[in-house]
C-alpha cells in the first residue's frame, strides 16, 4: 500500500553544494545550496532565494565556484547555509574557511573543500517563486590530490561527499559502490 503526501517533493540524492563568490570589495562569501546540480556535460544549475549575498555577487562578478560539502565539513557547510552574508560580513572567518582566487574565474576556491567547479555565468532565469536559477559553464574543475585514485581520477569514496535528505532534514553520506554504469544493464541485452 502507498501513502499519498500531496504536493511534497523528495528528490534524492541532493548534493550539498557550497557556492563561492566575491562581493564588490573582493570579500569572499560562501552559501550552502541543495537545489542544484549538473544540467549538461559542462554546465551546472543552482536555485537561489530572492535575498541573498550570493545572488548579488554572481550578478556582479558573472562567476562563481561550486564545491562539494563533505563529512569533515558538515558544521561549516551548514553554517554558511543558515548565516547570511548580508548580515555577517565575517562569515568565512567564523566558519574557519580559507580561500584563494581561482585562476580561471573571478570567484574564490575554498581550501577546506577538496573538489571545486569553477564557473562563469551563462544565464540567470527568474522563477515564478521569486528565486533565480543560475546556470554556469564549468571552465575548470580542480581537486586536491588527497581525493584522487591511483590513476589520477576523482574518487568519491575519498571525497566522502554529503547529501541533503529533504524528507528528514538531515545530511547523509553518499555511500558504497553498488554497480557499474553503462555495463551492468548490458547483462539484459
Amino acid at each position: 500500500m502507498r501513502k499519498n503526501f500531496g504536493k511534497k517533493t523528495v528528490v534524492t540524492p541532493l548534493p550539498v553544494l557550497i557556492i563561492g563568490t566575491y562581493d564588490k570589495d573582493g570579500v569572499a562569501n560562501a552559501m550552502n545550496v541543495a537545489w542544484g546540480g549538473q544540467c549538461s556535460e559542462n554546465h551546472v544549475a543552482i536555485n537561489i532565494g530572492h535575498v541573498r549575498q550570493t545572488r548579488d555577487n554572481i550578478e556582479l562578478k558573472k562567476a562563481f565556484t561550486v564545491s562539494f560539502a563533505t563529512r569533515k565539513t558538515v558544521v561549516e557547510s551548514d553554517y554558511v547555509g543558515i548565516e547570511s552574508g548580508l548580515k555577517a560580513h565575517d562569515k568565512m572567518e567564523k566558519a574557519g574557511l580559507h580561500t584563494k582566487k581561482s585562476d580561471f574565474v573571478d570567484a574564490p576556491i575554498i581550501d577546506e573543500y577538496p573538489l571545486t567547479l569553477e564557473c562563469k555565468l551563462t544565464r540567470i532565469e527568474e522563477t515564478p517563486e521569486g528565486e533565480i536559477r543560475v546556470v554556469g559553464e564549468v571552465v575548470n574543475m580542480s581537486a586536491d590530490e588527497s581525493i584522487l585514485d591511483e590513476k589520477g581520477k576523482i574518487d568519491l569514496g575519498k571525497l566522502d561527499p554529503i547529501m541533503f535528505d529533504s524528507a528528514q532534514l538531515k545530511y547523509r553520506v553518499v555511500g558504497e559502490i553498488v554497480g557499474n554504469a553503462f555495463q551492468d544493464g548490458a547483462k539484459l541485452r
